[in-house]
């Protein structure tokens, strides 16, 4: 599954993955057309992966590649059955929602606009990067 909006800039998207014998991991997804090692994630430490990704707001599927084996996201709050028999994790990725604006007035000076930051997520976790709210 891929939908996402052609016209939203992209935000940045980090997944993590906890595995205590990993020597690769990739994450393979609907934003990669599942190739399972063209996204390779980042080792932090002994046991701890990262990646980045910069995806415009949309709804993706994804799982991670663990020395050549599928594997779940543990900490994914959404699962999508797959024609495998496992479940791919679900990420969406949301436009950040317009801020209300708020004016400042002081006497003599000229009156200015500013835009205040909103976002919100709902369910699951989430994770404001890049101006895009991000929950899986």
């Amino acid at each position: 599954m891929k939908t996402k909006s052609k016209s939203a800039a992209k935000g940045c998207v980090r997944l993590r993955l906890t595995h205590l014998a990993a020597q690769q991991v990739c994450v393979a997804g609907s934003f990669n057309d599942w190739h399972p090692t063209v996204t390779p994630m980042i080792r932090l430490d002994d046991r701890q992966w990262a990646k980045e990704l910069a995806l415009p707001p949309g709804r993706y599927e994804y799982r991670f590649v663990v020395d050549g084996v599928w594997v779940d996201d543990p900490e994914a709050t959404e699962l999508i059955p797959n024609p495998f028999g496992s479940a791919n994790a679900v990420l969406e990725v949301r436009p950040v929602a317009p801020a209300p604006s708020v004016r400042s007035d002081s006497p003599g000076r000229k009156t200015r606009k500013t835009t205040l930051p909103a976002a919100r997520v709902s369910g699951g976790r989430g994770v404001l990067t890049g101006g895009v709210v991000v929950s899986r």
